[in-house]
């Protein structure tokens, strides 16, 4: 079990997406709620942040085609 604030996964680490991840406004040129990967979709973790309002870990996964997306620990897995 990992503790609020504190980073599960790091830098470096292929991750796998566990949820459909859906436009949430962050991508301006994309329909809101579209989604724009698929469950189970592969990436690399480029970046881990903290969250400071939420105080929850923020990870900056690199996907294909360079599709940067911020990801919560609920919606990616490493391998």
């Amino acid at each position: 079990m990992t503790h609020r604030g504190f980073p599960k996964y790091r830098r470096g680490q292929r991750a796998k997406t566990e949820v459909e991840l859906v436009n949430d406004d962050s991508f301006p040129d994309t329909e809101p709620e579209r989604v724009l990967l698929v469950a189970g979709a592969t990436g690399e973790i480029i970046n881990v942040a903290i969250h400071t309002e939420a105080n929850v870990p923020i990870y900056i996964v690199d996907f294909d085609k360079q599709l940067l997306i911020g990801c919560l620990e609920a919606e990616i897995t490493v391998f």
